[in-house]
């Protein structure tokens, strides 16, 4: 799964101020010039190029970061309209916000062998926050964690018009310098053992007293190996310890919280689905038992065979108990639907105890008859 910190709809902050000027072009740069545009038509096309032209991290993250400033202009049409372009969609059109620059160089890093991570939060200019969402790229270069913004690092607006202008304050940056600009919703994205709180940012601290040591290597250890919703959980939970400061951390936390919902909520459905799958089969299986058993019982089977008929309606019933019980904290229409549907498995299975002791005492009234048979059978000598 791509590497995803939040689920939200990104609005991002413009660029506003007119950004630093780079220097002379680097042999990286040069190259990444030389680049033909039929090696430009997919992320994986690039990362070919980025991967056979240089050999370290750190080389591969300065090419994608200026190839993406030189050839990606930003959208100031569409600049407060949610993206979720596809990452060869921008390539084809050449233009996104920044949830699309950030998307763009985390695939291509990805491709290339750089651990790479999309953080949003929001940001700073001249000690005034920009109350907007924004996304950047965390990377980890030679074992060190760094952040990297490609929307900014590209250039500026100025009335209104994107201008090219590679900022390199704004790649690979250490995160006790970059926590001045921008901060993240989850702490973790800071990189540090005593993170700053939102209000702190606000306020123009960078640096937090040291309160409760927080462990972000083991915490990123522990995120790498969890699954979506407990991804979203715990990022949740470390949102809230973190404070809410501004519309903007809660209105994340209200997408967040949307999100976990939106999960549980589809893990609901899926398992009430399964559930009544389950009832709907063995229901069905009980139906064949009552017609096989109105034809008195007959083509003939044996008396395990019989038994494996009702053992296998038993069977898909509890299956479907078992997914029910899985449906938790559901919606009041799932609630209902699961407890109407409850209640159809309790009085089937019901019906179905009464059909096992009837069979019981067939099977031992046929038994008995049968022997009795077999004890009445006489063979007369044949005599000549």
């Amino acid at each position: 799964m791509f590497k995803n910190i939040l689920l939200l709809l990104l609005i991002c902050s413009p660029l506003v101020l007119k950004a630093q000027k780079s220097g002379k072009f680097t042999f990286i740069e040069r190259a990444m010039l030389q680049i033909s545009d039929s090696s430009t038509s997919s992320v994986q096309d690039i990362a070919n190029y980025v991967n056979l032209k240089f050999l370290t991290q750190k080389q591969k993250a300065r090419a994608i970061f200026f190839w993406i400033a030189k050839n990606i202009d930003y959208d100031c049409d569409n600049m407060f309209v949610n993206s979720s372009s596809k990452s060869e969609d921008i390539l084809k059109v050449r233009k996104g916000v920044c949830r699309d620059y950030v998307n763009l160089y985390s695939a291509i890093a990805s491709k290339v062998g750089i651990r790479t991570y999309v953080v949003t939060g929001y940001t700073k200019k001249y000690s005034q926050v920009l109350y907007s969402p924004h996304a950047w790229c965390a990377l980890m270069i030679d074992s060190i964690w760094y952040l990297t913004d490609p929307t900014w690092g590209a250039g500026y607006i100025k009335d209104f018009h994107f201008v090219k202008e590679i900022d390199n304050n704004n790649f690979m940056v250490r995160p006790d310098r970059f926590i001045k600009t921008h901060i993240p919703f989850d702490p973790l994205w800071q990189f540090s053992n005593y993170p700053i709180t939102k209000r702190e940012f606000q306020k123009g601290k960078s640096k937090s007293p040291k309160r409760v040591f927080f462990n972000f290597v083991d915490t990123l250890k522990v995120f790498d190996n969890q699954n979506e919703i407990q991804r979203l959980t715990n990022t949740s939970i470390r949102i809230k310890s973190n404070g809410i400061a501004s519309y903007l951390d809660l209105d994340n936390l209200n997408h967040l919280n949307f999100s976990i919902k939106e999960y549980y909520d589809k893990l609901n459905e899926g398992q009430y689905n399964l559930a009544l799958k389950y009832y709907s089969e063995g229901v069905h299986l009980l139906n064949e038992y009552i017609d096989y058993q109105n034809k008195y019982y007959l083509p003939y089977k044996s008396d395990s065979e019989i038994k494996k008929m009702l053992d296998n309606i038993e069977g898909e019933l509890n299956l479907a108990l078992s997914h029910l019980e899985q449906v938790k904290n559901s919606s009041s229409t799932l609630k209902i639907n699961k407890n109407n549907l409850l209640k159809s498995i309790r009085r089937v299975n019901d019906n179905l105890k009464i059909i096992k002791e009837k069979l019981d005492k067939y099977l031992e009234i046929a038994r008995i008859y049968r022997k009795s048979l077999s004890h009445n059978i006489k063979i007369k000598p044949n005599h000549k």
